[in-house]
């Protein structure tokens, strides 16, 4: 549930999730994750104004990808909205980048599929959805129209890299002048997003967050205290830059267009009151980190002997694979052809499933995140 917007060219491809519904098939525990915040959409739904004579009550989720993860939860605000506001019509927005697969989307929403299921939209009626495909580091609903506004594992995407990061893959291995340029650019996503979900919420509409960050003791998303995912991805990419099957150049380009923020460093726009965010009437309600364990790591632990080391591979590296495959094609030369870049990226999975089936011990995909609830001021 991510994306990244190509907005200078500094970057090959557009950056989205991996699509034709493997993206929730293959992320279990970012549902997980969703599920367990499900309570801040409820607070939500409990706090909102009214909404004027016969409007309807507008919600979104931006940076939705295939909306499978979300579903159980906008359910759960859905059905609170409708006990506070049983006659008003309810308008769900999901947005995302042009590339995201919105036809899976529709389709989950629609309960259509291998494995059909009832959902909000097939049990609730005066229930509207639509979509936008535009990135949310810009305005993307009319002022003062929206009264929920959720986002979950999307907002550490920045708007473009500042340069490249020249021995790993991620800003997580940065330092120096490199780590203070994402940050930098980082800050100011933060900052514009921010602005632009304050002229869209009505007063007394709310923001729901729940980011990928840095937590207090240094932990972030593959790096809690066994072998750290983003590391492993550096090393296994270098092997191939070594070996011959990248070039040099190949692996610089090769970077996540991501920055994981500190509790401070989201907090920080609400507790300034010259800030443009403060300025824009947004109000920091609530931020607390958390993790939430990896759920192949917690299902290889718990089958014992029944599950072998492959298996667990097999199981765990998918996940890994749905939301980062687009960083290590979009890394690879156009003059490649489709096919050869897609055969190099296989090969990248599957030396990191030889690696954690050879020894598992330490890997596993634990989510860390800082929950955050903003609201907009009354005038």
């Amino acid at each position: 549930m991510a994306e990244k917007e190509n907005t200078t060219g500094r970057t090959a491809r557009t950056i989205a999730m991996k699509g034709g519904g493997y993206y929730s098939q293959s992320t279990r525990g970012a549902k997980d994750v969703i599920d367990n915040a499900s309570g801040m959409l409820v607070e939500a739904a409990n706090a909102i104004n009214p909404p004027g004579s016969d409007g309807p009550i507008v919600l979104a989720d931006f940076g939705a990808a295939d909306g499978g993860t979300s579903e159980s939860a906008l359910r759960r605000c859905i059905e609170q909205i409708r006990t506070r506001f049983p006659d008003n019509q309810i308008q769900v927005t999901y947005t995302d980048l042009p590339s995201n697969d919105f036809s899976v989307l529709f389709k989950n929403l629609l309960g259509v599929g291998p494995q059909t299921a009832h959902t909000y939209l097939t049990d609730i009626e005066n229930v509207f959805v639509n979509a936008c495909g535009i990135g949310f580091h810009r305005q993307l609903l009319p002022n003062t129209s929206l009264d929920i506004g959720f986002s979950a594992t999307a907002m550490h995407y920045i708007s473009e890299k500042p340069c490249p990061i020249e021995n790993h893959v991620h800003m997580v291995g940065a330092s120096g002048e490199t780590l203070a340029a994402y940050a930098q650019q980082a800050r100011q996503n933060w900052n514009d997003l921010l602005v632009a979900r304050a002229k869209e919420l009505r007063p007394g509409g709310r923001l729901v967050m729940l980011n990928f960050g840095i937590d207090e003791e240094g932990r972030y998303l593959g790096n809690t205290g066994g072998i750290n995912m983003f590391d492993t991805f550096a090393d296994i990419w270098e092997q191939m830059c070594n070996e011959g099957t990248i070039s040099q150049a190949e692996f610089i380009n090769t970077s996540f267009p991501q920055y994981y923020r500190t509790v401070e460093e989201f907090c920080a726009p609400f507790k300034d009151s010259d800030s443009p965010v403060y300025q824009a009437g947004l109000r920091l309600v609530s931020a607390k980190t958390g993790v939430v364990g990896c759920p192949y790591r917690r299902a290889f632990d718990e089958a014992g002997s029944a599950m072998s080391a492959r298996e667990f591979a097999k199981s765990y590296v998918p996940t890994l694979r749905s939301w980062s495959e687009a960083v290590f094609l979009s890394g690879l030369h156009d003059a490649r052809p489709a096919d050869e870049r897609h055969q190099i990226v296989d090969a990248f999975y599957q030396r990191y499933e030889d690696r954690v089936a050879s020894d598992p011990n330490g890997h596993a995909m634990d989510y860390v995140h800082c929950y955050l609830a903003v609201e907009k001021a009354q005038p």
